[in-house]
């Protein structure tokens, strides 16, 4: 079993950190008065785990029933078969309308069910910031229609993509980084119950949460894979990705004057691995920190990331930031 689920917050004092934020939202839970939440914050901080541990409190054994969690990331990049594979919303998915509409709909039918044994359900949207600025004009409306009988919780990593008529009636929440000293105390407790041998060491546990950068869902995977691999520990192993080693290519192809072979690999990191132009450029920022720290390429990186968000073509951009770095770093 993976330790990210064994050791997922189930109660409020199982949350590392955030004493002010969950002294607020067991406040919330424990009166029943629950208002419109904004939760934000990195990944792997405990935004899910938090309000999971709000819907347990407010209702018990029928958390789930009185709670409906929609991935708004999945939706609006799987469109209308992400409505169509799952199975809650087989029987009022509209075939022949539009993704939005159907949104909108569905939306609307699970605020106006009532719960079942609470004054008001909850409606969860996580990744919030993927929800379009036409859809979360129509939760405005549905907010203010449905406020008795539902309560919208919505967890994004990007608070600046919702928009003002939605994060003005909702109360904000931050989940920051999670602090290295609490994340390594709970890295040794998971170790002493699941490695009482104590396979890695103080360093190597600190040189994990460092890495992590505040992220303990990353802690707890790593600190895993570094347990149960057999392998002497090597952080750079166990942290690389396919991605990240297309991305190595990528500089070695800049690198050797192959500008070619380097667009190829990074129109195949969008196209075969599905990655967004910012999820490109961050895994290249990584190889950057790692193997080359040269202040050229990160203001290359700026640049482009600064144009993919004012430009109808982000492979364009793509390109032209290898071409540019190829031309001023490696001529």
């Amino acid at each position: 079993m993976l330790w990210i689920e064994k050791y997922r917050p189930v109660v409020f004092e199982e949350i590392i950190g955030h004493e002010r934020v969950v002294q607020h939202l067991r406040s919330f839970a424990s009166r029943g008065l629950l208002p419109h939440l904004l939760i934000s914050g990195p990944h792997g901080t405990g935004k899910s785990a938090a309000v999971e541990c709000v819907a347990r409190k407010l209702y018990g054994e029928n958390w789930v029933g009185n709670c409906t969690m929609m991935h708004a990331s999945d939706l609006f990049l799987l469109g209308k078969k992400y409505l169509e594979d799952d199975d809650r919303y087989a029987h009022i998915y509209r075939k022949d309308e539009s993704l939005i509409n159907n949104f909108k709909h569905i939306i609307r039918w699970y605020a106006s069910l009532r719960p079942l044994d609470a004054p008001f359900k909850m409606v969860v949207i996580d990744d919030a910031s993927a929800l379009t600025r036409d859809a979360q004009s129509s939760l405005r409306r549905t907010m203010e229609r449905y406020s008795q009988t539902c309560r919208f919780v919505f967890c994004t990593t990007q608070p600046a993509a919702i928009i003002p008529a939605i994060a003005s009636r909702c109360i904000p929440f931050f989940f920051g980084p999670v602090a290295p000293d609490l994340a390594q105390a709970h890295l040794r407790g998971i170790l002493a119950k699941e490695r009482p041998d104590g396979c890695c060491t103080d360093d190597e546990i600190d040189l994990i949460v460092q890495a992590s950068g505040g992220d303990l869902r990353k802690s707890v995977m790593l600190l895993q894979v570094a347990a149960e691999s057999g392998e002497p520990f090597d952080l750079v192993k166990f942290r690389e990705t396919e991605t990240s080693m297309v991305a190595s290519a990528i500089y070695l192809a800049i690198a050797s004057g192959d500008g070619a072979s380097a667009n190829r690999r990074i129109e195949s990191l969008i196209i075969e691995y599905g990655l967004t132009a910012g999820e490109v450029l961050a895994e290249l920022r990584n190889v950057l920190k790692r193997e080359y720290n040269d202040p050229r390429i990160a203001c290359a990186l700026a640049d482009t990331d600064y144009l993919i968000g004012h430009c109808n073509n982000e492979y364009i951009q793509l390109n032209a930031f290898a071409a540019r770095i190829m031309n001023e770093v490696f001529r």
